[in-house]
């Protein structure tokens, strides 16, 4: 095994390399900093998603897992949420 092969990936010039290895990326949907993808929830359209998003609200409740908020806790809740994104820098 210690014999140098003309053959496979190895074998080929760089940019060659460079070149198949950025398709595989591609392909398979690796980091590309876009957060893009065209499979699941996230890339439905946003309608899609409110409507499944309802359905399961709705089950909650039926079931009567679901939590209604107070205002107490809305109000809670909103001011965590300001904090955490940084508004009113």
């Amino acid at each position: 095994m210690a014999e140098n092969s003309n053959r496979g990936f190895g074998a080929m010039d760089d940019k060659k390399q460079r070149e198949i290895s950025k398709k595989g990326g591609q392909s398979s949907g690796g980091n590309q900093g876009d957060n893009s993808s065209n499979r699941g929830f996230a890339a439905m359209d946003p309608e899609e998603q409110r409507k499944i998003s309802s359905e399961g609200g709705k089950a909650s409740h039926e079931k009567g897992t679901g939590h209604e908020f107070t205002s107490e806790e809305a109000r809670e809740a909103g001011r965590k949420g300001g904090q955490n994104s940084g508004g009113g820098r």
